[in-house]
């Protein structure tokens, strides 16, 4: 019955894997750097695979676990630099040079982080809403309002763009 488990997880990795790729870049922007953030979470996955309670939910799951490595990895890479009045600033580290595709990435990308996840999984990843509220542990109404109050930032900031 575990062994069950492990390969099917295995192939739900391996039939997906691009889906988890593109999740983790939408985060960190860096191709190497989304390639360990998808290989740490695969080892995760496989070394914790008991721990899965439900069977069925291993797509919430493994994408949890995805989420929950890019907010590591952005959070152990926070670089501080020295500002003129002495304090010091925190930026998160960034590839340069990279262009967001499109002026919708690049206006979810400003928002606030718990609505740019909601958007990403919505929109970018097609998972439902129930799928979300599973994946970043909110209340599923949570989840509605954060999307619908990104949704109506993002047609604001749209429209004073144009």
């Amino acid at each position: 019955m575990r062994q069950e488990l492990y390969d099917r997880i295995v192939a739900y990795i391996v039939e997906n894997q691009e889906k988890f790729y593109r999740l983790a870049y939408s985060y960190v922007r860096n191709q190497e750097d989304a390639l360990d953030i998808v290989q740490n979470a695969v080892c995760k996955a496989l070394e914790h695979y008991e721990t899965l309670k439900n069977e069925d939910a291993v797509r919430t799951w493994f994408y949890r676990i995805v989420v929950n490595e890019s907010m590591a990895f952005l959070k152990k890479n926070r670089r501080e630099i020295p500002t003129e009045d002495g304090f010091a600033a925190e930026i998160p580290y960034y590839e340069a040079g990279y262009e967001a595709e499109g002026d919708i990435y690049e206006e979810i990308n400003r928002m606030e982080l718990d609505v740019q996840n909601i958007m990403k999984l919505r929109f970018y990843e097609e998972l439902s809403l129930k799928e979300i509220a599973e994946i970043t542990r909110m209340n599923l109404n949570t989840v509605k309002a954060k999307l619908y109050r990104g949704l109506k930032l993002l047609k604001l900031n749209i429209q004073e763009v144009e």
